[in-house]
């Protein structure tokens, strides 16, 4: 099944599995009357069909080797890009936890993962709600460590080894992140993407793996 979101302004998005695609292609020219071109760039392909509907890829891992306009449907360079394996770093960070990982074609084969309490926001108010946000404030400030700390350890050794790095979670977590300096060779990889994702646990690292080589794909149109 592939993966659907509602995206800003109009529209869907569909991640789709670099096995999947060239079928999913095809069954989009039979459900749109046909495709009328294809335009190659190295970070988007465009499909249009014939009755208007607009197909947008994000190229993962980019850049796509092929560019141009071609009449038809001529995604045969973008589906050999995504099924090129390759090995991935995965950071993903929520303010409650993270987890790490290198993944190799969808599948993880080294990784850690941990847990922090960090409490919700509480309704009291004056003094009492000013303790609660400083010591939410600093359980939050314990996870993010935490989290750096397994970053460097499992992932910054080894990124002379991985082909890209995909990030997932929480974007001011991430944010905070970045301003630690032993990351920095780490985030100067990432894909511009950033997983949407529920608590980091071992089983939502599985699924980051498979959706990090995924190709995300924007419809727009009648």
């Amino acid at each position: 099944m592939a993966r659907e979101r509602q995206v800003a302004g109009g529209g869907r998005a569909v991640e789709i599995a670099p096995d999947r695609l060239e079928g999913w292609y095809a069954r989009f020219a039979v459900r749109n009357e046909g495709v009328r071109s294809t335009e190659l760039k190295p970070d988007t392909v465009t499909v249009v069909a014939d009755n208007g509907v607009v197909a947008v890829a994000n190229v993962p891992f980019g850049p796509l080797k092929a560019e141009g306009t071609v009449p038809g449907l001529a995604v045969g360079p973008l589906v050999e890009h995504a099924l090129i394996s390759r090995r991935i770093a995965l950071l993903l960070v929520r303010r409650g936890g993270h987890s790490v990982g290198i993944a190799r074609g969808g599948v993880v084969v080294q990784s850690r993962t941990d847990r922090h309490l960090v409490q919700g926001r509480s309704a009291a108010g004056g003094w009492s709600q000013q303790r609660f946000a400083r010591r939410r404030e600093g359980q939050v400030r314990t996870a993010l460590r935490a989290a750096a700390e397994d970053a460097f350890e499992v992932l910054v050794p080894q990124l002379s080894e991985v082909d890209a790095v995909v990030l997932g979670g929480d974007r001011r977590a991430l944010e905070t992140l970045r301003e630690d300096r032993r990351l920095a060779p780490l985030f100067e990889r990432a894909e511009p993407r950033v997983l949407d994702i529920p608590e980091p646990r071992r089983t939502v690292l599985e699924d980051a793996a498979e959706r990090a080589v995924a190709v995300e794909i924007t419809l727009a149109g009648p």
